[in-house]
């Protein structure tokens, strides 16, 4: 793994970070999962929104838990920019559709009201459970 690129461009930064951190990055991704579930058949914008939100938070709790932390400003963005090395080209299709998804979100929660369909909706949704799950997975054990 070579962050040395987004660190010297100030996109990542190294920081001791605590365990604590980390488990609440990952929880808050469980939590959002739980809430999308609950709300996507009222709302698929906020559903989406909430599902990309779980992602966004266990890709930081895969930074944290390595001792980095994104850049203040493009923060989504550089995040995955920092998973999609960790992970590595494997994992690479996964986050460039969660990368796509971040540009999706945007619009629904700034531009334009009912951009969500159902299937992109539940779509994320099911990617979000799979990654959530794979990032809990690579996470050092509480303690």
């Amino acid at each position: 793994m070579q962050y040395d690129e987004l660190l010297k461009t100030g996109r990542i930064r190294k920081e001791k970070i605590s365990r604590a951190e980390v488990r609440r990055a990952i929880e808050r991704a469980e939590r959002d999962l739980r809430t999308a579930r609950k709300i996507m058949p009222e709302d698929w914008d906020w559903g989406f929104a909430v599902a990309y939100n779980a992602v966004l938070q266990a890709s930081r709790a895969l930074m944290f838990a390595q001792g980095y932390r994104p850049a203040a400003a493009e923060g989504h963005k550089n995040t995955f920019a920092f998973v999609r090395i960790a992970l590595g080209k494997e994992f690479e299709d996964l986050i460039g559709y969660f990368d796509r998804m971040r540009n999706k979100r945007n619009q629904a929660i700034y531009d334009v009201a009912g951009l969500i369909t159902e299937t992109e909706a539940r779509s994320l949704f099911k990617e979000a459970v799979g990654f959530v799950k794979l990032v809990r997975g690579r996470l050092p054990p509480a303690g």
